[in-house]
């Protein structure tokens, strides 16, 4: 009996330890867009600062979006943690019920976000070209 216990124990382990490395990967990529989004922000804020101190009070400051799409990146990093901990626990159920479909929602949602991110970021900047 105690042979058929350890066996269970070890069945599913590769299976359960490559799904949490996965979902440490979709944590260190959300960590990252905060990250990023968080010195984008603090850079938006200096270039502002700095603005300031070399114009006069009657110059009109140009706005820029950067802080807006800092923020925007803080943001999608939060979604994402969030949706790689759903993807992670629906895996984990799955493999426990000794079952898995595979699913690409998540990359797919990711690679989207970017791609939109990235083409909006190009049409700004061939603007202030």
């Amino acid at each position: 009996m105690k042979e058929l216990k350890t066996k269970n124990i070890f069945e599913n382990s590769r299976e359960h330890l490559a799904n949490e490395r996965t979902f440490l990967a979709w944590i260190r990529t959300s960590i990252a867009l905060m990250g990023f989004g968080f010195v984008i922000v603090k850079f938006a804020f200096f270039l502002e600062d700095l603005s300031l101190l070399l114009t006069s009070p009657d110059d009109q400051v140009l706005k820029g979006y950067s802080s807006m799409v800092g923020v925007i990146m803080i943001a999608v990093g939060v979604i994402i943690a969030a949706l790689g901990f759903l993807q992670f626990k629906k895996t984990e159920k799955q493999l426990n019920q000794q079952f898995y479909a595979s699913s690409s929602w998540l990359p797919l949602f990711m690679t989207l976000i970017i791609l939109t991110g990235g083409g909006v970021l190009i049409l700004y900047l061939l603007s202030l070209i």
